[in-house]
């Protein structure tokens, strides 16, 4: 289930004897757990029946037990157990443990049990890690997942959380500090709370002051200043990039992807970003406004074959990056007066 699903049973009472909550997500774990505890734990229990356990330091067997066991100061408890991944047995085993199948078949009134596995992320080389986890805990039947935030997610957070805050933002300036974030929840939360300070009507210069990250020589802006063919801000932008030692190729890796949803846009005549955006959302890719607004300037600014031409420059200066020993300074250069070259 979603973290929003655990929300809606909570706030409708419903409170299971075991949770397992897989993924990264701490900002969204944190809300579960703090609903968790208001539901679960009436507030004269909320002291003493609280415990958190970490698997690194403490068995499985030695939390069962402590689960199933009466206490003394409370007549609720929440046992709050991280670690979770550290309990499954070496080797392809994930056989779920005797003492969590009993715990679950005759669950000790008043007791609610949550695992914790933060360690692994939803894709890549961790999502087999992250199946194995889940098979090991299989007889705990409400599964709660926290991925990290995709773009639009992260946008549509950052939007209620600055309304909570009381204050605006700008939509460059939200772009940026997403980009600037990664979209990380905790991060975008903690740097508007940061803005918070400073103003109630968050702009793009608020936000380049305050996050780190988020200057004008970010790999957002060097893109930007690509896809508007602007060939000096391009140029000052790669100077500090360089100096920085960022990593380039990733500047190459989103600039690419601008150039293929340009191309596929002017491809299908699309000619606004109302346009691009529910042509883009309809197949299922995320897509926001000011996102949009870039792929159409991009798309305005250069011919079909020109950015067919590009994908291969941009290709070829990954390439060149990748080298043995290359001169990053003297390749992005080359790419960059080679893409906003006129004609």
């Amino acid at each position: 289930m979603t973290p929003e699903d655990l929300l809606s049973q909570l706030k409708a009472g419903k409170v299971a004897p075991a949770y397992l909550f897989l993924g990264p997500d701490a900002w969204r774990r944190d809300e579960c757990r703090k609903a968790l505890i208001e539901k679960a734990l009436p507030e004269e229990d909320r002291e003493q029946g609280y415990t958190r356990l970490d698997l690194d330091e403490v068995s499985l067997t030695d939390v069962l037990d402590d689960a199933c066991s009466m206490s003394l100061f409370a007549s609720t408890r929440l046992l709050w157990v991280t670690g979770a991944e550290g309990a499954l047995p070496r080797g392809d085993a994930t056989e779920p443990p005797e003492g969590l199948v009993r715990f679950l078949k005759d669950p000790p009134p008043g007791v609610t049990l949550v695992l914790q596995c933060s360690r692994y992320d939803f894709d890549g080389d961790e999502k087999a890690k992250l199946e194995r986890v889940r098979k090991y805990y299989a007889p705990v039947k409400a599964v709660v997942e926290f991925p990290h935030p995709g773009p639009l997610e992260a946008r549509s957070l950052a939007q209620r959380l600055a309304k909570q805050l009381g204050m605006t933002i700008a939509s460059d300036a939200l772009d940026l500090l997403i980009e600037a974030t990664g979209s990380n929840a905790t991060r975008l939360s903690n740097e508007l709370e940061k803005l918070r300070l400073l103003t109630t009507a968050a702009t793009i210069q608020h936000v380049q002051q305050l996050v780190p990250d988020a200057r004008e020589s970010t790999i957002f802006a060097l893109v930007a200043a690509l896809g508007r063919r602007d060939r000096k801000a391009s140029l000052e932008v790669l100077d500090t990039l360089v100096r920085d030692g960022e990593y380039l190729p990733l500047a190459l890796a989103f600039l690419a992807t601008q150039f293929r949803f340009a191309l596929a846009a002017k491809e299908a005549k699309l000619m606004n970003a109302q346009a691009i955006q529910g042509h883009f959302s309809k197949q299922g890719v995320p897509m926001w406004r000011a996102r949009a607004e870039q792929i159409q300037q991009t798309a305005s600014a250069f011919q079909p074959a020109q950015m067919r031409a590009a994908i291969k420059l941009i290709f070829q200066a990954d390439k060149g990056l990748r080298d043995t020993r290359p001169d990053d300074r003297i390749v992005m250069e080359q790419f960059i007066l080679r893409l906003t070259a006129k004609g």
